[in-house]
């Protein structure tokens, strides 16, 4: 990872918003920030990993005092470019390790974003990061897909999930040391593209033990955040751990 911005810089955070569109669909956002803000209650945020500020925004629109935390710099002038974003405060640096002013009523990772923390003690840290940063009953919230290995066949370790006459995207795991990692290949104009993502996968009892670690209980489990059900057919979870009051 030579680039300064991580895995997040000035080529990818231009069309990042573009690429994620999905995921700013106002349903989308809107439940996520229902929770968030429930969770929040009069208190403050801080989120991990804030990014262009696809969930800060709208929360601090709500009137939750968000400050977020992001190792990149591009990502973080694309929500400087955003109306609203002179009410969020941001600070540098990687979301595992960085201490910020203040306690928090509720931390939040979304979108996947605990798995750009590439090793388990990466992910250790940044549980007991968190912890430091909450006040008694605060919360730590995680939206992370259930690793996909149900896909993969006998001898098979490559999971596509995006295939157009132009793009083509999947991602590759490895079983044995839990990495993952995204490549996507794209041509335009008859020019090709290549960029690829690590990630480590996690599984939600690991994240439980690693809660367990940072001295944090797990609150509630859902498949989504309209509060579904989790099942063994989610495809993903939000995870509510809280620290203990007293």
């Amino acid at each position: 990872m030579d680039d300064e911005d991580g895995y997040f810089p000035a080529s990818v955070a231009a069309t990042y918003d573009e690429s994620t569109a999905e995921m700013s669909e106002p349903g989308v956002v809107a439940a996520t920030v229902d929770v968030l803000a429930n969770l929040a209650g009069d208190g403050s945020a801080l989120e991990l990993g804030i990014g262009t500020g696809r969930i800060a925004l709208p929360l601090a629109d709500r009137g939750v005092p968000v400050h977020g935390i992001d190792l990149s710099r591009s990502m973080v002038a694309r929500l400087r470019a955003k109306p609203g974003s002179d009410a969020i405060g941001v600070t540098i640096g990687d979301f595992a390790t960085t201490k910020v002013e203040g306690t928090f009523s509720v931390a939040y990772l979304v979108f996947n974003t605990i798995m750009n923390l590439t090793t388990q003690a990466e992910q250790v840290a940044c549980f007991r990061n968190v912890a430091t940063h909450l006040g008694p009953g605060g919360c730590f919230v995680i939206e992370v897909m259930v690793p996909e290995l149900r896909k993969l066949t006998a001898g098979q370790n490559v999971v596509p999930f995006h295939v157009s006459p132009t793009r083509w995207a999947f991602d590759i795991y490895d079983v044995a040391t839990q990495a993952t990692s995204s490549h996507y290949v794209e041509v335009v104009d008859g020019r090709g593209t290549y960029r690829s993502i690590p990630f480590r996968y996690v599984w939600p009892s690991e994240l439980d033990l690693m809660a367990q670690l940072a001295g944090l209980r797990l609150r509630e489990r859902w498949g989504g955040w309209s509060r579904e059900p989790f099942t063994s057919e989610s495809g993903k979870h939000v995870s509510v751990w809280e620290k203990p009051v007293g």
